[in-house]
């Protein structure tokens, strides 16, 4: 036995009493443990409890290959990766072995013949759970040989007969044997690649090169697809869709505080910035809305979807334009709304548009903006509640905002917006000048859009008068 108690060959393994599962019920035997314990099965996985996971779970109960499919930016392939964890921290397998081969059933010839050889003296190794996973994208230039294998010349030139197993150089997949392999993109490999895998998923063995040379390996096949490609790239032949055993729909959040939640957890983070950025609830809400609103717009190509990493991209370039401010301010920093033409450059190229005409990509994202503000603004308030406000701006009140403005600017200005500061304790109930300035920001560009106010811009500043 070594250090860690763990059996070091196979008569030590056989006397530990260890029992050998396939990977499917190991998989199985684990998921049982995490739900009788109530674990959370899938952490950092939002939106998809009620959805995606139970249907997950039902599949891996029922020991089924599975096909993800949804548009980009949907957590496939995250959710693929996280099924890692649902493997034995480790398993043992015969030493030196290239397929992970089972102690009590090797199934390569090596193997084979070593355990012929030396019996229970042979040395196993065990391979961590990470290392029992492997994906491959699926692109139009992939062979059979990289998923399956392929004779080696070499082996070949040293003195092997080409039927004989040992001159194989092995693929992707049986070097996966007793572990997960995933296909990223699967229509977008070729119909006579994908007919390579018909022997793996039902008879559950592969062939090399026409020889008569049978691996029974021991894999889950885990896919994702874009239900697009089916139409525009490239299908799944029906024989193969048919040996899938479950077929899972995932989509995105369908409220707004998953895609709140899923922003936070996945933007990128600086600690020098966030020491000196807070973002307020409201503009992580209008963040989140702008997508919300492109998967449902007309203008927007809807068939490969509006990602997640939309959302994410540009809550980092609001968090990077407001810090750039206090940099060059040298105060505390929040996003405002004057912040949100920036992230033209973080939704261009992750959307696609149904016009090409030049130019209509701003039209379109400064649209969202505005209708995410609005929507934002009415959870908050009521135009009718600022007719106080108001009639100051009748009166001659003017306020300058910008990006560029300092933030003692707008506070300095609250004592002539009647009740404004009152009003504007529903969003920010802090005194931080910098957080003030971003809801002043807020009602104001909330009152243009519901017409209470007129804007006018001149360069990189906004006016606001009655």
């Amino acid at each position: 036995m070594a250090s860690d108690g763990r059996p070091q060959n196979i008569g030590q393994l056989r006397e530990s009493g260890y029992e050998v599962l396939t990977v499917k019920q190991e998989i199985r035997k684990n998921l049982i443990s995490r739900i009788k314990d109530s674990q959370e099965l899938f952490p950092g996985i939002v939106g998809f409890d009620e959805s995606v996971i139970p249907q997950l779970e039902n599949a891996i109960l029922a020991g089924q290959d599975i096909i993800l499919l949804g548009e980009r930016g949907q957590a496939k392939s995250r959710l693929i990766r996280n099924m890692v964890d649902l493997l034995d921290v480790a398993i043992p397998a015969i030493d030196g072995c290239e397929l992970n081969d089972n102690p009590f059933a090797p199934i390569c010839t090596e193997c084979k013949s070593a355990v012929a050889e030396d019996g229970d003296d042979v040395r196993i190794k065990w391979v961590a759970r990470e290392e029992r996973y492997a994906e491959k994208l699926a692109t139009p230039d992939i062979t059979v040989a990289d998923l399956i294998g392929e004779i080696d010349p070499i082996k070949i030139a040293e003195g092997r007969y080409l039927s004989d197993e040992l001159a194989i150089h092995y693929g992707l997949i049986p070097r996966t044997n007793r572990g997960i392999f995933c296909i990223n993109e699967l229509p977008d490999l070729s119909e006579r690649i994908q007919v390579s895998l018909f022997n793996l998923m039902q008879e559950r063995d592969v062939q090399i090169k026409g020889y008569r040379i049978m691996l029974p390996l021991d894999v889950l096949l885990i896919s994702s697809a874009n239900p697009e490609d089916y139409t525009n790239r490239g299908r799944i032949i029906t024989p193969l869709k048919d040996r899938y055993g479950a077929q899972i729909r995932t989509h995105y959040p369908r409220v707004l505080g998953e895609e709140i939640q899923i922003m936070e957890q996945e933007h990128t983070i600086f600690e020098d910035s966030s020491d000196l950025v807070s973002v307020p609830q409201y503009m992580k809400e209008i963040i989140a809305e702008i997508t919300t609103l492109a998967r449902r717009s007309p203008e927007i190509n809807q068939r490969s979807g509006v990602s997640l990493r939309v959302s994410i991209a540009n809550y980092e370039t609001v968090i990077g334009s407001a810090f750039k401010r206090g940099l060059r301010l040298e105060e505390s920093a929040c996003p405002r709304v004057s912040d949100l033409p920036a992230i033209v450059a973080s939704t261009n190229g992750k959307v696609e548009m149904e016009s090409v005409e030049e130019g209509r990509e701003f039209k379109v994202v400064d649209g969202l903006v505005k209708k995410a503000i609005q929507n934002a603004f009415g959870r908050y308030f009521s135009p009718r509640e600022f007719s106080a406000v108001l009639t100051r701006f009748e009166e001659g009140l003017q306020i300058e905002t910008g990006t560029e403005v300092s933030s003692t600017d707008y506070t300095d200005k609250l004592p002539q917006m009647a009740n404004m500061r009152e009003l504007l304790s529903r969003v920010e109930s802090s005194d931080d000048p910098a957080a003030v300035a971003s809801a002043v920001e807020f009602i104001l560009e909330g009152l243009y859009l519901n017409r209470r106010l007129n804007r006018d811009q001149t360069g990189g500043h906004i006016i606001y008068s009655g």
